[in-house]
């Protein structure tokens, strides 16, 4: 079993991490899915793969909020999103994880607030 030193020298560093719920209980249609798809092309486009701005991209099959959904979460930030659109999804990609501005028509919780 690797040591976590060992582990540490294997994961490359990130700025963010983001969380699509894929899950059916937030959004029935499981639209999340699809989001999480859209999320990589989008993040390539943007370079955001690679490098020290690189964004760590994970799907979660339940976020515990069971409405308003596809739910997306951001941290270090700890902003979530509600009711995220490809529309909504590609802001956020540019304004919050490129450019570093939050989208504040989306956000619906607050880390700690």
């Amino acid at each position: 079993m690797p040591t976590p030193e060992q582990l540490t020298a294997v994961m490359e560093p990130y700025a963010h991490h983001v969380l699509v719920c894929t899950g059916g209980y937030c959004s029935t249609d499981r639209r999340g899915r699809s989001l999480y798809s859209l999320l990589a092309q989008l993040l390539q486009r943007e370079g955001l793969l690679f490098g020290p701005r690189r964004v760590k991209r994970s799907e979660a099959p339940c976020l515990g909020v069971c409405a308003g959904g596809p739910i997306v979460a951001v941290y270090p930030a700890g902003l979530w999103y509600a009711g995220v659109t490809p529309e909504l999804l590609e802001r956020i990609v540019v304004e919050h994880l490129r450019d570093g501005r939050e989208v504040p028509e989306g956000v619906f919780h607050r880390l700690g607030g």
